[in-house]
């Protein structure tokens, strides 16, 4: 039992293993939803801050798979992989994400868009088959960091979008 003035809340079960990141982005929200379904929009945004991204094959359905390589600014390549797993338009994308199929250590994302006015509030939670290798992913590839650059490439490349769609 908590002592007075002691607030009690459930931790969910994954809390150790998460990393969750979000932010406001100022387009409507199939835009937002609509950066991720396509490569042409994808390379344009995806990765943290200086990463570029070639893609090597890509099926954006569930069951499809994103095969490609983000090149860091310092001249590493990193393999990357994803299996899209649910597709809910706009609304819901869950994914698998690691170096290659059937890599031990991949890990389940799942982004949620949601309507907040005009903008729209994405939401991407993480979860890691353990808190060592989340641990491991903040520490040594600065994942919660690489997450926020990342979302604020997709805020300035659809926010752009929008700019031009009003445009004209």
């Amino acid at each position: 039992m908590a002592e007075a003035g002691q607030e009690t809340r459930a931790e969910p079960a994954t809390a150790d293993r998460e990393i969750v990141i979000s932010r406001i982005i100022d387009a409507p929200r199939e835009l937002v939803f609509e950066a991720f379904t396509e490569v042409r929009h994808l390379s344009r945004w995806w990765g943290p801050e200086g990463f570029t991204t070639t893609t090597r094959s890509f099926e954006f359905r569930e069951g499809g798979e994103w095969v490609f390589v983000l090149h860091g600014p310092d001249g590493t390549d990193y393999a990357e992989w994803i299996r899209w797993l649910r597709i809910v338009p706009p609304e819901r994308i869950a994914l698998l994400h690691g170096e290659h199929r059937d890599d031990p250590n991949a890990f389940e994302s799942v982004l949620t868009f949601a309507p907040d006015g005009a903008a729209t509030r994405i939401v991407m939670r993480t979860v890691f088959p353990t808190r060592e290798l989340r641990d491991e992913a903040v520490e040594k590839y600065r994942a919660v960091e690489g997450g926020r650059q990342t979302l604020s490439s997709l805020a300035a490349y659809v926010a752009d979008l929008a700019r031009k769609g009003a445009e004209g």
